[in-house]
C-alpha cells in the first residue's frame, strides 16, 4: 500500500505524456448562432439560378432547336424545384430566358421551349470563359481530390460539388479524359462505383489559402491564424474570447499533409478540420456550399463523426444559413461584410448576368414577390439563436444532371470576335492568365 501511494504521488509530481496530451483536450466551448441577414440574401438571391441554368444547359446543345416540355418535366427531381411547382410554370417565370412556342402533337400541339436570342448570346459567352478558366477549374478539381488520404473521390460525390466548383455536366466524359496525367477513372474490386482518382501529386498545389495568404504577408510560423469576422453586434463573452484567442495560437496542420497522428479529441486536430473546411469552400466558385454536401465528405476525408459542429463552434469563420430550406456553408472573409464577394471568379460574373437577365425578365407581379422577399433578408442584424446541427449522413440522394454541352469542343465560327475577347478580358482581370 505504501509502494502504491509513493508511485501515485510521484505520477502527480511528473505527469506521464498522455496526461499532458490530456490538457490540449477539445475545449467545450460552443459559442451562439446569430441570424446574418446580409448573407442570407447572398444565399437566397440564388433561389432560382441554379435550376434555370441546368434547364439552360439542357435546351442549348439539343439539335432540334426546341425541345418538349414534356421532356424538361422528367428532369424534375434533378431540379429541387419546390413542390406543387411545374418545370413549365417555372419555365414561363423567366421570358427573358426561355421562349415557349408549340409544336405538333400526336393528338394536340405541345408546348416546346427554346431560348432566347440574350440567353443563347449569354450561353456562348459563359462556353468561351470555361475555355479560358479550364486550367484554373482542372486546379481546383486536383486540389479537391489533393485533399483525401486515397486520392480519390466517388463520381457521385464530385457531382454534388460540380455546380459549385463550376464544372460543366459532362466534365467527366470530356474534361476528364483530356487530363490522363491528372485523372484517372477506376472502379476499385467490389465496389460499384466509379472514382476520380488523382494520377500525379503536385506539390505546387498542395499549399493552402491561409498558407499562400500568409506568405503574401511574408509571415512564418506553424500557428497560422483564420481570419475572424463576427455579424454586426454579436456580443461574445470574455470565455469564448479567450478561448478563440488561445485556440489561434495553436499549431496549424495544412489540410494537404497527413493527419493521421492527430488525437481527434484535441483542439489541434479540430483547428485542422476548420483548415480542411476552410480550404474547401476556398475551392468553391461562391465560397459556400450546402452543409449535406460537406457532411457526405466525412469518410472520403478521414474525418470523425460529428465533424461539422465546427461550423457551430467557430461562428467568426463559418456563417451556417438556413435560406432555401437547408443549411448553407458561407465562408464570411469571402464576402468581407457585404453581399458580394471581395474576388469574383470569372463564371460568378457570368451567373451574375444570368440572374439579372432573370429579375429583369420577370412578370411585375413577380418581380415584386422576389422584392419582397429580398427585402425580408435585407441588411440588419436579427434575433440570437442556438442551432440544432444536421446529422452527419453519408449517404447521397443527390442525383447529377447529364447533358451534353461542350467545355472546349466548340466550334469557332458559332462565336464572335466580340465574345471571344469579352470572355478573354474577363477570366485574366481574375485569373490573371
Amino acid at each position: 500500500m505504501v509502494w502504491w501511494i509513493i508511485r501515485r504521488s510521484q505520477r502527480r509530481r511528473h505527469p506521464l505524456p498522455f496526461v499532458v496530451e490530456q490538457r490540449a483536450s477539445l475545449v467545450n466551448v460552443k459559442l451562439k448562432w446569430v441570424k446574418d441577414r446580409t448573407l442570407d440574401s447572398v444565399v437566397a438571391r440564388e433561389r432560382h439560378l441554379r435550376p434555370a441554368l441546368h434547364l439552360l444547359e439542357r435546351i442549348s446543345p439539343d439539335p432540334r432547336g426546341c425541345v418538349p416540355a414534356y421532356e424538361l418535366s422528367r428532369r424534375r427531381r434533378q431540379l429541387g424545384l419546390a413542390d406543387g411547382l411545374k418545370v413549365t410554370a417555372f419555365l414561363r417565370r423567366f421570358p427573358a430566358l426561355f421562349r415557349e412556342s408549340s409544336a405538333p402533337g400526336p393528338g394536340r400541339p405541345v408546348s416546346c421551349f427554346t431560348l432566347t436570342d440574350d440567353a443563347l448570346r449569354l450561353r456562348r459567352l459563359e462556353l468561351q470563359v470555361l475555355c479560358h478558366a479550364e486550367i484554373d477549374l482542372v486546379d481546383r478539381l486536383r486540389r479537391l481530390l489533393m485533399l483525401t488520404p486515397g486520392r480519390a473521390l466517388p463520381l457521385h460525390t464530385v457531382d454534388q460539388l460540380r455546380w459549385d466548383i463550376g464544372l460543366q455536366p459532362d466534365y467527366h466524359r470530356i474534361l476528364v479524359p483530356r487530363y490522363p496525367h491528372f485523372f484517372d477513372l477506376v472502379r476499385p474490386p467490389g465496389d460499384e462505383r466509379i472514382w476520380l482518382k488523382l494520377a500525379s501529386w503536385d506539390g505546387r498545389l498542395a499549399v493552402s489559402e491561409l498558407q499562400r495568404a500568409a506568405r503574401e504577408r511574408r509571415e512564418d510560423g506553424e500557428c497560422l491564424a483564420f481570419p475572424v469576422r463576427f455579424t454586426r453586434g454579436y456580443g461574445l463573452k470574455k470565455k469564448g474570447m479567450a478561448w478563440l484567442q488561445e485556440w489561434q495560437t495553436l499549431p496549424y496542420t495544412s489540410p494537404y499533409s497527413d493527419a493521421s497522428g492527430l488525437d481527434p479529441r484535441t483542439d489541434v486536430s479540430e483547428k485542422r478540420i476548420v483548415g480542411v473546411f476552410h480550404e474547401l469552400l476556398h475551392l468553391t466558385l461562391g465560397k459556400k456550399t450546402e452543409r449535406r454536401n460537406v457532411s457526405n465528405l466525412r469518410k472520403p476525408l478521414g474525418l470523425p463523426q460529428k465533424f461539422t459542429k465546427v461550423f457551430e463552434r467557430h461562428p467568426g469563420i463559418f456563417y451556417l444559413s438556413q435560406k432555401l430550406g437547408t443549411q448553407t456553408v458561407v465562408l464570411r472573409e469571402a464576402y468581407g461584410g457585404g453581399r458580394d464577394l471581395l474576388i469574383k471568379h470569372p463564371l460568378v460574373e457570368i451567373r451574375e448576368r444570368y440572374m439579372a437577365m432573370m429579375r429583369a425578365g420577370m412578370p411585375a407581379r413577380g418581380r415584386r414577390a422576389h422584392q419582397k422577399e429580398m427585402e425580408m433578408v435585407g441588411p440588419g442584424t436579427g434575433d440570437t439563436h442556438t442551432m440544432d446541427a444536421d446529422r452527419d449522413d453519408d449517404s447521397g440522394g443527390y442525383a447529377s444532371v447529364e447533358e451534353s454541352s461542350g467545355i472546349c469542343d466548340l466550334d469557332s465560327d458559332s462565336f464572335s470576335e466580340d465574345d471571344s475577347d469579352t470572355s478573354a478580358a474577363i477570366v485574366k482581370k481574375t485569373l490573371n492568365v
